[in-house]
This record gives structure tokens, sequence and C-alpha cells, in this order.
């Protein structure tokens, strides 16, 4: 039986949805048709964009399949299409070790946008788990998540949630892979101790 829901995830799997998904323009837009359908003229005001340069994005998004028409209306003899996303969240792939995380380079361009007088929870905690702790963690955020994201009314102010919960990069402790200017600070510092 077909049903309006979108799916509950789109992979991105093609170039075309890479080079899409990793525009800021795009990935704002995608946020304002998360929870409700918009035309274009309404993306341009919500993404403060000339309507032009919406309909550009929206089409790019379009083509690579993350978003699509979901219905449409006659307004003064022009069909007004609604355009909602093709699932409930996009699943980036890996980038690999060195590669850019477009979700984290996203979600940090749209904080430091933020209004600095508005609520914000920032924070950032330095761990040591097992790894049964931290695959528990890491389900707990998710389920977290998805719990609120159910609560979501579209007639609220939009809210953003990020996490990234990771094993940083091994730091060899001997002066290898170290900025000349680490080894320099470094220095001074313990020359300064045994004075």
């Amino acid at each position: 039986m077909p049903t309006d829901e979108p799916p509950e995830a789109l992979h991105v799997t093609t170039d075309e949805q890479l080079r899409a998904v990793s525009n800021l323009t795009r990935h704002r837009i995608m946020a304002v048709l998360r929870f409700e359908p918009a035309t274009i003229t309404q993306i341009a005001a919500r993404v403060g964009l000339a309507k032009g340069s919406s309909s550009y994005h929206v089409r790019l998004l379009e083509r690579a399949g993350l978003v699509k028409v979901v219905r449409t209306r006659k307004v003064r003899g022009v069909n007004e299409r609604y355009y909602a996303m093709a699932a409930r969240s996009i699943v980036l792939p890996d980038p690999g070790e060195g590669g850019p995380d477009l979700l984290m380079r996203h979600a940090v361009a749209d904080l430091e946008e933020a209004p600095a007088d508005g609520e914000r929870h920032v924070g950032m905690m330095h761990l040591r788990l097992t790894d049964e702790q931290f695959a528990e963690l890491g389900a707990r955020l998710e389920a977290l998540a998805r719990e609120y994201r159910e609560l979501s009314d579209p007639a609220l102010p939009d809210a953003s949630f990020v996490f990234a919960l990771f094993h940083p990069a091994r730091r060899d402790q001997s002066t290898e892979g170290r900025s000349a200017e680490d080894q320099n600070t470094e220095s001074q510092n313990t020359e300064g101790e045994s004075k």
C-alpha cells in the first residue's frame, strides 16, 4: 500500500549526491525542508537567498534525489511546487582518515552564525571508555536524538543537535609528528621549570 511517509534514510552513494550535500547553502535548504514542505519562495526567505539562487540549489538537490516535489498548486496560472526531503535523514559515506567530515563542518558553520545571545549547550568532554561503554554511549545518544526528533513540531523554532563520539588519532609522545612550534613551546616550558 503506497504511503506518503518518506523512507527513514537515504544513503549518499554518488558523486552528484556528495557534491549536492557538500555545499553549506544546500545543507541549510535541506534543514528548512526537514519537517515540512516549502516552495522556492518560502525556502529563499528562510535561508536568506534570492529566489533565483534558491531555485538553482533546489534543482541540484532534486536532480541528486535528495529532495522531491510532494505537491503542486496553481497560483495565478503558475504551478507552485512544494519540495520536501526524499528521506527523514541523509547518511553520508565515511570520509576516511584525513577526509573532511561534512556534517561537522556544516554544524560548526551553523553554530558560528547562531545568535550569540540565544541559549546554547556546547561542550566537549574527554572520556576513557571500554569498547562496550563506547558502543553503549553511541547507541544512547542516537536513541535520544531519535526520541526528540519524534517530538519535533514544525511550528517551533529550529534547534540543531550534533554529536561526535570518536577515538581521536593517537599522538606519539616523541617529537615525531609535532610541529616545530609545539616542540619549541615545550622546550621553553621545560627550561622555565628547571630554573
